[in-house]
């Protein structure tokens, strides 16, 4: 599993998560994908605590690379009662999950110059 205590964000992974936050990535997605990068699989408690974030920041976060299919879930029964524990790794490099964001945007890109020439084109025709 994951790291019991960590010793928080270097001056690197702050880096890396900024720049995911500067092309459009949630901050606390950016956080989360920053931790699993480097931790491998942990706990949603585990990722609270070595991002800084609270535990509905996580959730909200863990969705979102859920609905990327970005993230695998795998339970394990607690060493208590309760619930079973989940635990979230990565089920794509950090390079597959950039290539994608990179595709993204270069859509987005593009729609946004065919709409500007769209424009042009209607703007000159008057």
């Amino acid at each position: 599993m994951g790291l019991e205590t960590t010793n928080g964000f270097t001056p690197r992974d702050e880096e890396v998560a900024e720049l995911l936050t500067d092309i459009g990535i949630k901050r606390n997605v950016a956080r989360v994908l920053v931790f699993l990068t480097n931790n491998g699989e942990a706990t949603s408690r585990e990722i609270e605590r070595g991002t800084d974030l609270r535990q509905p920041e996580v959730s909200i976060a863990m969705r979102y690379l859920k609905e990327c299919n970005w993230i695998d879930v795998r339970e394990s029964k607690s060493e208590s009662k309760g619930r079973p524990v989940k635990i979230y790794n990565l089920s794509r490099s950090i390079s597959e999950i950039v290539d994608t964001i990179e595709n993204e945007k270069m859509i987005e890109a593009r729609h946004q110059l065919d709409l500007i020439q769209k424009m042009r084109d209607c703007i000159s025709t008057r």
